[in-house]
């Protein structure tokens, strides 16, 4: 994550943050290709010139938006995954826990999420943060693995991170809408990508 940008005044601090939230308001109801400069100048109530004073284009404001973004993830979502935070925790609590955290987080703000998956397939800049981030989560969940699963059950777990990972951000993604309405419930679905995630780590004979 880049150093925070520093401000001499109070109302360029404020002007600053007012186009950041302005932008991310307009990219998570239009999108990326459809948000214009004019549009998050207007949503900020500044003018054009103005937004031009801080960002040089809305990629540059865009960026600053998911570091934001993923930096709040981190903060709610990494430093839950901690091993400690499961143990007593029965085997099925644990994984509706960090299933549930995974949810909180995506649900939080699906629209953004939607852009941002999308431009991570585009740009290499968001395409390293993405990395970044999941390559934490990930290391957190095989270690969080590696405690509640005997390795006879888990040979590898870092690899079943992987899979787990992949598996609970999309059905994630989809239960927040972020690519429409899903077909059931996120209660039914998510009760069931447990049940798949608690076989995949304990077997059918250990619920």
């Amino acid at each position: 994550m880049s150093e925070p940008r520093q401000f001499s005044q109070a109302r360029s601090r404020r002007t600053f943050e007012s186009l950041i939230d302005a932008a991310n308001a307009v990219f998570a109801e239009r999108g990326f290709d459809a948000t214009q400069t004019p549009d998050i100048a207007a949503v900020a109530k500044v003018s054009v010139g103005t937004f031009y004073r801080y960002f040089s284009d809305k990629r540059e404001v865009f960026l600053e938006v998911i570091r934001r973004h993923l930096a709040a993830a981190h903060a709610s979502v990494l430093a839950e995954l901690k091993a400690e935070a499961f143990v007593g925790a029965g085997r099925r609590q644990t994984i509706e826990i960090a299933f549930g955290i995974l949810v909180e987080h995506i649900t939080r703000q699906p629209g953004l999420q939607r852009v941002f998956l999308e431009m991570s397939m585009r740009d290499p800049m968001v395409a390293q943060l993405r990395a970044s981030f999941e390559d934490e989560s990930r290391k957190r969940l095989a270690a969080l693995i590696a405690v509640i699963c005997p390795r006879e059950d888990v040979a590898d777990p870092e690899a079943m991170a992987y899979i787990i990972q992949t598996s609970a951000v999309e059905c994630a993604v989809v239960l927040a809408g972020a690519r429409g309405e899903p077909p059931i419930s996120i209660e039914r679905a998510t009760q069931s990508l447990i049940d798949v995630i608690f076989r995949a780590l304990f077997g059918l004979e250990r619920k």
